[in-house]
This record gives C-alpha cells, sequence and structure tokens, in this order.
C-alpha cells in the first residue's frame, strides 16, 4: 500500500507483564479510536514476546493529538500500572517505501 510521501510512523514496542486482564479490548477499541482520527492513516501489530505496533500518521500534529486524546491517555495510565513491563515509542519520517509481492493474486486475496 502506497500512502502520500512524506508521512510519519509511530513505532510502539514494549513487553508486557503476566496481568494482561482486559489488554485486548482495550487495544481494540484503541485501533478503532485512532482510526477515527484526524490524520490516522493505517496501523500494523505483531505481538508475541516482544509487541510492535506501528501506526502511521500524515502529520506530526496528527500524533499529538492522538496522544493528548482522552481516552488515549486513560489506556497510556492503564498499560503503565498493569500491562507493560516496558515500552518505547519512536516517531520516525517516512520519505520513501516500497514492497515486494511474490504473487500479486494471492496477495490480493488475503488482504
Amino acid at each position: 500500500m502506497k500512502d502520500k510521501i512524506p508521512y510519519y510512523a509511530v513505532i510502539f514496542t514494549s513487553t508486557q507483564t503476566d496481568d494482561t486482564k482486559g489488554y485486548s479490548k482495550m487495544a481494540e477499541k484503541m485501533e478503532t479510536l485512532a482510526r477515527q482520527q484526524d490524520g490516522f492513516i493505517r496501523i500494523e501489530s505483531a505481538r508475541n514476546t516482544i509487541g510492535i505496533t506501528v501506526s502511521y500518521w500524515e502529520s506530526l500534529d496528527a500524533i499529538k493529538n492522538w496522544k493528548a486524546n482522552t481516552e488515549h491517555l486513560f489506556a497510556q495510565q492503564k498499560g503503565r500500572e498493569q500491562w507493560y513491563n516496558w515500552y518505547n515509542v519512536k516517531i520516525c519520517k517516512v520519505e520513501r517505501e516500497y514492497e515486494f509481492v511474490k504473487n500479486q493474486e494471492s496477495h490480493k486475496q488475503k488482504l
């Protein structure tokens, strides 16, 4: 998927505590809420031993507004108190992107 260049990526990397009760529900809620924010482009996420979520935004102002969202602030607090042992956030400017797809037809079917 090609997005309008440049854009910004927020890379959230984390490890969780053993107490993840309510985490999945909150993560779904935050993704739904983020998708409604002005400037949101898309999100990608993977979780195993280390969780990595990358959200993409049109501008630094859009990222700042998302960080200050009241419901997101509550989720951040809950994460620090209950769900995360550690996390790191990186904000990067994407100036170029490309992708490889071996079989375009099978790729389209998976999307």
